[in-house]
C-alpha cells in the first residue's frame, strides 16, 4: 500500500468507526427506552393494559424478565464495539439478531392487521390472560411492539453493514433478507394454523 492509498483508507475507516458509534448508541438507547416500558408494567403499571391478566404477580415476573432480556439487548452492542477480542462476533449475532427482530415484527405485524380486519382474530394464551379487549391489544401491538421490533432490527442489520467486510456485504445482507423472508412465511402460515406451530412469543 502507497502513501495515497494510507491517505485513503484511514478517513473510511474513521468514517465507519463513527457509524459503528452511532449505530451502537442509537441501540442503546432505543433498548432502553424499551426496557423501561417492560420495567412500567413490572412494578404494577396500569395505563395501557388491555386485559386483566389470570395473575398479576405472574404479569409482573414476566415484564420484569422481558425488561431484564431487552436491557442485556441494549447493552450487548455496547460490550461487541467496546470488547476488541468480540469484535469478529458483531457481523454474526447482528445477522442473527437483526434478522430475528425483523422476522418478529414482519410475522406478528402481519397476524395482527389480519385480526384487526377479522380474518383470524389473535388468541392470547389462556395462561397469562383471564380476559382482554382483542382490538386493543392487536393495535398496541401494531402500533408499539412490532414497530420497536422493526427498528431494533434495522438497526442490528445496520451494524452488521459497517462491521462486515466490503467484499462481504452484499452476500451478507442477501442471506439476512433471504432468511427474513423464508422465517416470515413460515411464521405467517403457522400464525394462520397452515402448518404446525412456530411461535414467536
Amino acid at each position: 500500500m502507497d502513501i495515497r492509498d494510507a491517505d485513503t483508507v484511514a478517513p473510511e475507516r474513521s468514517e465507519t468507526r463513527r457509524r459503528e458509534r452511532s449505530i451502537v448508541t442509537a441501540l442503546l438507547v432505543w433498548g432502553l427506552g424499551y426496557a423501561a416500558y417492560r420495567t412500567y408494567y413490572a412494578v404494577g403499571g396500569q395505563l395501557g393494559m388491555f386485559g386483566e391478566p389470570v395473575s398479576d404477580a405472574q404479569f409482573r415476573t414476566v415484564n420484569a424478565a422481558g425488561a431484564g432480556i431487552v436491557l442485556a439487548g441494549a447493552l450487548l452492542p455496547l460490550l461487541l464495539a467496546r470488547v476488541q477480542l468480540l469484535r469478529p462476533a458483531v457481523p454474526v449475532v447482528a445477522w442473527v439478531v437483526g434478522v430475528g427482530c425483523c422476522m418478529h415484527a414482519f410475522v406478528d405485524g402481519t397476524l395482527r392487521f389480519l385480526s384487526l380486519a377479522g380474518v383470524h382474530p389473535t388468541q392470547l394464551p389462556a395462561e397469562l390472560w383471564q380476559s382482554f379487549d382483542r382490538r386493543a391489544s392487536d393495535l398496541q401491538d401494531l402500533l408499539l411492539n412490532e414497530p420497536w421490533f422493526l427498528v431494533e432490527g434495522l438497526l442490528w442489520i445496520a451494524l452488521g453493514l459497517a462491521c462486515v467486510r466490503p467484499s462481504r456485504r452484499d452476500s451478507w445482507l442477501i442471506t439476512a433478507a433471504g432468511a427474513c423472508l423464508l422465517l416470515t412465511a413460515v411464521g405467517v402460515l403457522s400464525g394462520l394454523d397452515v402448518i404446525g406451530s412456530f411461535r414467536l412469543g
